[in-house]
């Protein structure tokens, strides 16, 4: 169960699919069942378990779709291309573009969707080949639930002064 531990930038550019489609897809999963969720309980409210799962599915699988379409694209042009650039990420973009606007039944759904994941795709690897982070790390600060022991007020009571 070591390849669930995957992450995409393990191994460079071109090399080790597997990998890189598990890690994509840990977060295609995660998204799609956090969506799937908020869509059966707000919005279709289907009755029954078969009905349940079968929303589930079709929320979840285009987005693991989605996620395998982006992570084969920027692979194959990777590999076809020789060049490990942005452009890359573009194709991957537009490949998961395609899968969306298939899944929406609306190819114009779909060329926007491959814009936008492909713009997303070429800041995310400008990110990398710079050094920032596209989406920074949650700092965990410490604090207390017992707010009544420490003062978070701006300035003091004027009342208060003895």
């Amino acid at each position: 169960m070591s390849f669930l531990k995957s992450q995409y930038y393990d191994y460079p550019e071109g090399q080790d699919a597997f990998g890189k489609i598990v890690a994509t897809n840990k977060i295609a999963i995660g998204t799609g069942l956090a969506w799937s969720t908020c869509d059966v309980l707000m919005l279709s409210k289907p009755q029954g378990y078969l009905p349940t799962l079968a929303r589930f599915a079709y929320n979840t699988g285009p987005m693991m779709g989605m996620a395998t379409a982006f992570t084969l694209a920027t692979l194959v042009s990777t590999n076809a291309r020789g060049k490990d650039d942005k452009l890359n990420y573009v194709i991957g973009g537009f490949a998961a573009g395609a899968v969306y606007g298939a899944w929406r039944r609306n190819h114009v759904a779909g060329l926007v969707a491959g814009l936008f994941f492909g713009i997303a795709g070429a800041v995310k690897k400008l990110s990398k080949e710079e050094g920032w982070e596209f989406f920074p790390p949650i700092v965990h600060q410490q604090g207390s639930l017992n707010g009544v022991v420490h003062d978070f007020t701006l300035m003091k009571d004027p009342a208060a002064k003895k």
